[in-house]
């Protein structure tokens, strides 16, 4: 039996509202994310039965962990290997004011972002092997159950590439919406993509 990950972006925050450069600056969720968070953990209460709750550390995403902890009786777990991308000197700008100061790493940003360097930042392979090895670690602690995962728009993506088994060249290519629920499984490190930017469940949203 393999592994089943159940894999969430964190819910919206004003600064997904109105985009801005978040990566490692700590922004709670805002009142519809809270509703968005409530909505994912009441979908996966009713079809899954994870056993462990992961979190990037930062407020935003471990918010949107403890709501969905709660419904499943669990306590989350922070785990440093799903935390944002660091930004670097992009962090807290629009991307209006990013290419103001460095127009050419900007467009790069948006069109190549597989060769993009952040001043001060992360590239995109280091987000991907940090979270894919603790996705590693994880599997190999839970074999054969089911477990959440919550992180953030870059990290998610990357995970998922790597399970199509695609380069970061195709990063632009993945939606992932606020509270969105990705599942795919893993086993003997083959994985299997069951479902991807799920937001059904947001449907509810008022």
């Amino acid at each position: 039996m393999p592994t089943t990950i159940i894999l969430v972006r964190h819910g919206q925050t004003e600064w997904n509202r109105v985009e801005r450069f978040r990566g490692r600056i700590d922004i709670p969720l805002n009142p519809t994310g809270v509703k968005q968070a409530k909505l994912t953990a009441k979908r996966i209460s009713k079809q899954r039965k994870p056993v462990a709750v992961f979190s990037s550390p930062l407020s935003r995403a471990m918010q949107t962990a403890e709501i969905i902890s709660k419904k499943l009786h669990l306590s989350p777990i922070p785990q440093h290997g799903l935390i944002d991308i660091d930004y670097g000197q992009w962090q807290g700008l629009t991307p209006e004011e990013a290419r103001d100061q460095w127009p050419k790493l900007v467009k790069n940003w948006y069109e190549h972002p597989e060769v993009d360097e952040i001043p001060g930042g992360e590239t995109l392979s280091s987000v991907r092997n940090r979270a894919m090895s603790t996705l590693a670690e994880i599997c190999r602690r839970y074999p054969n159950q089911e477990i959440v995962l919550v992180s953030h728009t870059v990290v998610t993506r990357l995970m998922l590439l790597a399970v199509l088994g695609l380069k970061n060249d195709h990063f632009w290519r993945i939606r992932q919406e606020p509270c969105a629920i990705n599942v795919f499984e893993a086993q003997q490190d083959q994985f299997t993509l069951v479902s991807i930017n799920d937001t059904c469940h947001l449907d509810d949203l008022s």
